[in-house]
């Protein structure tokens, strides 16, 4: 894609869900074209007939991603995403009444990809393994969501009508759990059946540690205990069953995701990389992948990194007045993978548990204490990256003991 400085046109494109309005300018910011198209294939084709005059075309658009993205890469435009935020001040400084129309908006965007867009970076070439894998990540974190909600909705129709079923299992992830619920919907159903059936199930899904083979066996002798409405029971328990159902198919996509997700890390060459991060796992490690992607180029230094995975503060300063706070423009999505990662690295690597007890022992609240842990990992993890070394904690810590770290100086609670 050619850099800003080539480009003799600039587009802004106000994308929607079925119709997109664009406005070109070009390098002294007179208006040359002015167009709508729709979301369709014959709308795209009109796209590259309209722009077919302007080879050396600039294009801010607010999303990096998407339909709309491929098929503006295909035409051979330069993309420059634009954060919404920065669309809206941009919009403002063209229209302080707070005037606001699609046309106004792509005109916005297109002179200020015109006069600003020196100092913004284009989207970078994509790499369509990485594209694959984050696409996957990101919809497998959906997919997990939607199992939680479905566990909180079993779970709260049980609570109504079927309390020991609940005493029976303390994860409600489990395929296990959720045979139970078909298999005996009700506690008069698992009464009918009787204890022999009980064990058997027990047996079936290898329940038996000692630790809770007893205490469920129990369950069985308090499934009498309740006594609740008919009408409730009947209702509810056709709707406990329709979830456990609901919960089995959403687990069986999520396995196949799983074995996808998996194969796509373990091909690509800097697996192992993020791989060898202490308490990454087969989960983190590829949606770290995922996220930081390829491109190395994409950063100049590890701060860069940083701020897009929202580990690094935001300062504010105004008079005597100054003070840092979360970042709140960022990738979210890193954001929220980091957050985890740092939390599973204090499980399994000494000196961020030393680093994160220090923080809260100076009054930092967990979600603190992990973004900061999160901007010391961010900054490894960009060396990594960009040497192509593992993570080595040996090397860290002569690399700590170099530079005269404090953290070495603390002693492990």
């Amino acid at each position: 894609m050619a850099p800003h400085a080539e480009l003799t046109h600039f587009a802004g494109f106000d994308w929607a869900g079925d119709h997109h309005d664009i406005i070109i300018v070009d390098a002294s910011g007179a208006l040359v074209a002015d167009f709508q198209i729709e979301h369709t294939a014959a709308g795209w084709r009109l796209w590259k007939e309209k722009t077919a005059a302007y080879p050396r075309l600039g294009v801010a658009i607010e999303t990096s991603f998407g339909m709309v993205v491929e098929q503006i890469i295909e035409g051979g435009a330069a993309i420059f995403p634009v954060n919404p935020a920065s669309a809206r001040r941009y919009r403002e400084r063209k229209h302080p009444s707070g005037t606001k129309t699609d046309r106004h908006d792509a005109w916005a965007l297109a002179d200020a990809l015109r006069t600003d867009g020196h100092a913004w970076r284009p989207l970078g070439a994509k790499d369509p393994a990485i594209e694959e894998l984050r696409i996957l990540c990101r919809d497998e974190v959906a997919l997990i969501e939607e199992r939680t909600a479905l566990i909180n909705q079993l779970r709260q129709a049980l609570r109504e009508y079927y309390p020991t079923a609940l005493e029976a299992f303390d994860d409600w992830t489990a395929s296990f759990a959720w045979a139970f619920v078909e298999r005996f919907p009700s506690a008069e159903t698992l009464l009918d059946a009787g204890k022999r059936q009980w064990e058997k199930f027990l047996h079936a899904h290898r329940l038996r540690r000692p630790q809770t083979y007893e205490a469920r066996l129990e369950t069985f002798a308090k499934a009498s205990e309740w006594h609740v409405n008919a009408g409730m029971v009947k209702a509810k328990s056709l709707l406990a069953v329709a979830r456990a159902r609901q919960l089995r198919t959403l687990q069986t996509q999520l396995d196949e995701y799983r074995r996808r997700i998996e194969e796509l890390f373990a091909s690509h060459p800097d697996s192992g990389l993020f791989g060898s991060l202490p308490g990454a796992g087969p989960k983190l490690a590829p949606r770290l992948l995922s996220e930081v992607g390829s491109d190395r180029s994409l950063y100049d230094d590890a701060q860069g990194l940083q701020c897009v995975a929202g580990t690094a503060p935001v300062s504010y300063q105004s008079g005597k007045i100054k003070k840092a706070q979360i970042r709140r423009a960022c990738n979210r999505n890193l954001r929220h993978t980091m957050h985890l990662f740092a939390h599973k690295s204090t499980e399994n690597c000494a000196w961020a548990k030393t680093y994160y007890d220090a923080l809260r022992g100076k009054g930092k609240s967990h979600s603190q204490a992990l973004r900061c842990l999160g901007q010391r990992w961010m900054k490894i993890i960009w060396k990594m990256w960009q040497t192509r070394t593992p993570y080595n904690t040996e090397l860290h810590l002569k690399n700590q003991l170099s530079h005269g770290s404090w953290v070495l100086q603390i002693k492990p609670a």
